[in-house]
């Protein structure tokens, strides 16, 4: 079958649809890649994509401003290019953006896996885990799953272990990076590491002089040289490392197309970074590194998928801080992470090639790992998997796998390790929490069959209805299930059998976490 698989999103999303595009093409199919045009050389680096068809979006958006004929005109040539070049037969569409949806089923009408609108407009889901990819976007800090994983399911496969392998640069680009290394650092280096220093927000970004420390330590102990990695729009942060750090380091910020970083990570021992695109190109090329995952960003959804990986996060309660709302205490989690925490942990890979438990004065220390079903995990190094936070991201891991999959609840913990006890003031908000939701749910059952039979029955059932979504919207832990529930009833209303089913499914849901909450 001829698939287009479709993400219009950014850079490091794209990269991170390589796994699905491998089991897709694994499974027989021709799968091209429809990726926004600006996208198109990180694309070239999916090798199993067979054509890259790269979209305008930015000449679109502009000409709707300014003549919107012309613009839907340039959507229907984009559509007319596809068949003509591809005549595709399915589309997997990883991009829940309206503008994305209308577009694969224009493409391919309702042959659309992933995130699609039905023949009435409505917006549809092909399945329980596309719903929740997008219904946890906006609770990250409670989904458990990696976004890889997430877009292997959404898309249909993902039932066996994943892989992440980009193409690798050609022998040349290996060479000519090489040389250019070498004729920017001096004659006694050792080897070199990269120091991706920018983010996509100011508030996730570590502070560069603690990299110039970390910088000082290579050099010092080992002549090894960082390469300042980034941006065009970045070069400013070259000029404060230079400040902060006497010691050597290659400038390649705003000096590197796509491939010639892919060459450079090639090159490197050991990438340092922040939350960034680089970091998910540098998994995807296995290069080992370390990450700092700060404000919003958390390592459970969006940390490298590769084994061995080390990502550190704040040890701070109110780490992650939700979308949309200021810091309260002037983005603290900054300066959590000192530069003598990653130092040693640099240090310690250096010497030893690998990451080990112990303290890490002012971070959750995870360790990236594969679990049993081949899912992306992370391990604790620093000693805080007894914590409530990561207690429960583990109980909704367990659980969500059987509900996203549609599966009979069976022993969500069977034949699993034993997950340490909750504290007593988080396990008893959880009880009372899940025993109201059961009984709501109870209720909403019976009030459902009732409103099919009766007018003024309907607004009882939306009440109770509204009632179930401000519990889990509100909730720190079932925040991501609130989402979703919101999300599968703006789809087109259902009959009352698959209403009834879907409500079911919850209360299913709701008990099978109630029964790990008995047995942690």
């Amino acid at each position: 079958m001829r698939i287009v698989l479709q993400n219009l999103t950014r850079f490091g999303d794209l990269l991170q649809s390589q796994p699905t595009l491998a089991e897709l093409a694994g499974a027989g199919h021709e799968v091209a890649v429809a990726c926004l045009e600006n996208f198109a050389g990180a694309a070239a680096l999916l090798p199993e994509a067979s054509l890259i068809l790269p979209l305008p979006g930015a000449r679109m958006l502009a000409g709707l401003e300014g003549n919107w004929p012309e613009a839907l005109a340039a959507v229907d040539g984009f559509v007319d290019r596809v068949v003509r070049d591809f005549a595709p037969e399915a589309v997997v569409n990883l991009t829940p953006a309206l503008a994305a949806r209308l577009l694969a089923r224009r493409l391919c009408g309702e042959d659309v896996l992933g995130f699609s609108l039905d023949p009435f407009g409505f917006r549809h889901e092909s399945s329980p885990w596309a719903t929740f990819l997008e219904a946890s976007s906006a609770n990250r800090g409670l989904s458990p799953f990696n976004v890889v994983d997430l877009f292997r399911k959404a898309a249909g496969v993902g039932n066996g272990p994943g892989r992440f392998a980009l193409r690798r640069p050609e022998a040349a680009a290996l060479q000519a990076a090489g040389e250019r290394l070498a004729a920017g650092a001096p004659p006694d280096a050792a080897f070199f590491v990269g120091f991706q220093l920018g983010a996509s927000a100011a508030a996730r970004q570590w502070p560069v002089a603690a990299f110039g420390q970390v910088g000082e330590m290579l050099w010092e102990r080992y002549r090894a040289v960082p390469v300042l990695l980034g941006g065009p729009g970045e070069t400013g942060l070259a000029a404060s490392y230079r400040q902060a750090c006497p010691a050597p380091a290659v400038d390649l910020i705003g000096a590197t197309d796509l491939p010639g970083l892919a060459a450079v990570l090639c090159r490197l021992r050991l990438l340092v970074t922040n939350d960034t695109g680089t970091l998910h190109l540098a998994a995807g090329l296995d290069v080992p590194s370390v990450s700092i995952f700060l404000a919003t960003a958390q390592p459970f959804d969006t940390g490298p998928y590769r084994e061995g990986c080390l990502c550190l996060e704040p040890d701070m309660a109110c780490h992650p801080c939700a979308f949309g709302v200021a810091c309260p205490i002037g983005n603290a989690c900054l300066s959590a992470i000192g530069p003598e925490t990653v130092s040693r942990v640099v240090s310690e890979f250096c010497d030893t090639g690998r990451f080990a438990a112990g303290a890490y004065p002012g971070a959750r220390a995870w360790l990236s790992a594969f679990d049993t079903s081949g899912f992306m995990d992370m391990v604790s190094l620093s000693g805080h998997d007894a914590e409530a936070r990561a207690v429960w991201l583990r109980v909704l891991r367990r659980v969500l796998r059987q509900f996203l999959d549609e599966k009979p609840f069976g022993e969500p913990d069977s034949g699993l390790p034993a997950l340490p006890p909750l504290p007593g003031d988080t396990r008893q908000a959880l009880a009372t929490l899940l025993g109201q939701s059961a009984e709501l749910l109870r209720l909403l059952e019976g009030q459902a069959g009732l409103a099919a039979r009766n007018q003024a029955m309907k607004a009882r059932f939306l009440a109770t209805w509204e009632r179930i979504r401000g519990l889990w919207t509100g909730s720190p832990y079932l925040g991501v299930l609130g989402r979703l529930w919101m999300h599968e009833a703006q789809q087109a209303s259902p009959d009352l059998p698959a209403l009834l089913g879907r409500i079911r499914r919850y209360a299913a849901c709701v008990a099978a976490l109630a029964a790990c909450l008995d047995r942690s």
